[in-house]
């Protein structure tokens, strides 16, 4: 928390739907606090219908400088940006925004870059992997990006929306980096594996990826934080498995998102 919550307390949102699950209001918070910026996050429950409403109303309040975005609202909120970066102008969706002097919003997408740093500080490095991720949503499609930007040799993608991922194939494609290939939720062949679904948060979820193919030899990851290990990185953890949580994910992307936040 600030060390201060006064008038000039700097105000940022996170937005979501649901919200109850997320880190980001006391760990970004205390990120400020400790980079000496009286600004507080608060957590935003919107509706996908209320969005736009919503961010029109905040915006008018002129202590407002960003916005932190979750599911469901990533590639929505970036059709409200007045400008993005080109990495969120490539997957059209983003997870923060900031506001310049003018009024205007300023968007960028750093799920995929905090998730291949988490990657390499788990001593993963993808270059030359094969790479499995199951989910092709606002975080998916940027840890998508991220890790064939990062040099894997083949990206096997699944989503329950073969539309979705069949986009996304096509998008990737186009960078002519490494193979883009249609995946599965059997992990057997792949060096990483990664879930980027909200499949787990409940009880009684399916398993994103079947720990049934998994080997001691893979790398397991997922992105959500709630359970701190989910069911499918406990399975992975008794076959020995090195493995990445959402809470590792997060420490990265909330660091990066910081830094932004706070540019001028």
């Amino acid at each position: 928390m600030p060390t201060q919550l006064d008038g000039a307390t700097r105000v940022h949102f996170i937005v979501g739907d649901p919200i109850a699950q997320v880190k980001s209001p006391a760990g970004v918070s205390q990120a400020f606090a400790a980079r000496g910026h009286n600004a507080i996050v608060v957590p935003a429950h919107v509706r996908p219908q209320d969005l736009r409403s919503w961010f029109e109303g905040i915006s008018l309040a002129h202590n407002v400088d960003g916005i932190i975005v979750t599911v469901p609202h990533k590639f929505a909120c970036y059709a409200l940006c007045d400008t993005t970066s080109e990495r969120a102008g490539f997957l059209q969706s983003v997870n923060t925004l900031r506001r310049d002097a003018q009024g205007r919003w300023h968007g960028d997408m750093f799920d995929g870059l905090g998730y291949v740093q988490a990657l390499r500080d788990k001593g993963c490095e993808p270059s030359g992997k094969r790479a499995l991720l199951v989910g092709a949503g606002g975080a998916g499609s940027a840890i998508a990006h991220a890790l064939i930007t990062a040099g894997v040799s083949q990206l096997a993608i699944h989503d329950a929306n073969p539309q979705r991922a069949n986009l996304l194939m096509q998008r990737l494609s186009g960078l002519e980096r490494g193979q883009v290939v249609v995946g599965s939720n059997n992990a057997r062949g792949y060096d990483i594996a990664i879930n980027a679904t909200p499949m787990g948060m409940r009880p009684g979820d399916a398993q994103p990826i079947d720990s049934q193919t998994f080997s001691a030899q893979q790398f397991i990851g997922c992105v959500i934080t709630v359970p701190a290990v989910p069911p499918m990185i406990q399975a992975a953890r008794s076959l020995g498995c090195n493995t990445l949580t959402g809470a590792d994910m997060f420490e990265q992307v909330r660091a990066l998102m910081v830094e932004f936040l706070l540019a001028q």
